[in-house]
């Protein structure tokens, strides 16, 4: 006997609500209505508006800071529980809290496993993310994740800029995977810079591992949080002989007086994807939309189809 199951439905939490729109509009369904109700001290309740027994729900909130957005996304996931939905699907085009993913000293948390057990325990049967900050957190899940990278919109937008003796930079050792990911798919050369820090978001000191003369260079990192790395990787490198520098960065936090950094910088433009809202326009920053990587993610998600054919590399 087949079993009829309702039309998937989509939800938004409040600071995804743009991109969540978009992503409604390239799978071709209507944003399902959720109300909040606010109390006065802070306190809030999401609601949804119509019925989701029986239906799979894809609930779309990114949970960069502050932790409000983090605990809409839990009472979400929770009310989807609480009303019989089949299956609740977290697409979080950013999971929050991932550069806590290790013990880098003594006493303190580690937040992504954190994160990933409340998303789990709210009542997510699986999880929909885009470029962690580093690979190892999809093992902090015992349900399914959908881990999907951006350079499935950046290489394209890349190849049009047309750009001759091309390297692929790495702003930290950390990343130099990515890079090498990069890399080997456009052909080109890479470059590590080396950096080291007095304490977070400060820079102490940093080198370049490489040769940039008379190149065209591309940094590429997960996330941009102040553009201190950024900006001075872009300075040192025109030092270098470079003839231009990009960046790609899939997560824009931009955060203090990262916008000021950027366009009194020497980079040349700011790549990001729309998984994060920028809080303000700039000619130096281009957003290229995610919404329909998402879309034909979930498509295939509730069609139990492969979505291998997503990935460029």
């Amino acid at each position: 006997m087949t079993t009829n199951y309702p039309d998937p439905k989509i939800f938004a939490c409040k600071q995804s609500i743009i991109l969540a729109k978009a992503i409604a509009d390239s799978y071709g369904i209507p944003l399902g209505n959720v109300i909040t109700s606010t109390y006065s001290d802070g306190e809030f309740q999401p609601s949804f508006e119509e019925s989701v027994r029986g239906s799979r729900v894809f609930i779309i909130g990114s949970t960069f800071p502050n932790s409000d957005h983090l605990m809409e996304m839990l009472l979400m996931i929770d009310a989807a529980k609480r009303s019989s939905a089949r299956h609740i699907t977290a697409v979080l085009p950013y999971f929050g809290w991932a550069r806590q993913d290790r013990k880098d000293k003594p006493r303190v948390p580690i937040a992504a496993k954190l994160v990933a057990k409340m998303l789990e325990t709210a009542g997510a049967t699986r999880i929909i993310t885009m470029d962690l900050h580093a690979d190892q957190i999809q093992g902090f899940f015992e349900k399914p994740v959908d881990h999907l990278f951006a350079s499935t919109i950046f290489l394209p937008y890349v190849k049009s800029l047309g750009l001759d003796n091309l390297t692929i930079a790495s702003p930290d050792m950390g990343g130099s995977k990515r890079a090498y990911a990069y890399s080997k798919f456009l052909e080109s050369d890479v470059v590590i810079c080396y950096k080291q820090r007095e304490k977070a978001n400060i820079i102490s000191h940093m080198e370049l591992i490489g040769d940039v003369e008379g190149k065209h260079v591309i940094l590429v990192d997960d996330m941009v949080d102040t553009a201190g790395t950024l900006t001075k990787a872009a300075d040192l490198m025109m030092e270098r002989g470079a003839l231009s520098v990009r960046a790609i960065c899939t997560h824009a936090l931009l955060s203090g007086n990262a916008y000021e950094r950027i366009e009194n910088s020497q980079l040349k433009e700011l790549i990001v994807s729309d998984s994060i809202p920028t809080k303000k326009d700039s000619p130096k920053i281009k957003v290229l939309s995610c919404a329909p990587l998402f879309a034909e993610v979930m498509m295939s998600v509730n069609g139990n189809k492969s979505i291998s054919s997503k990935f460029l590399m």
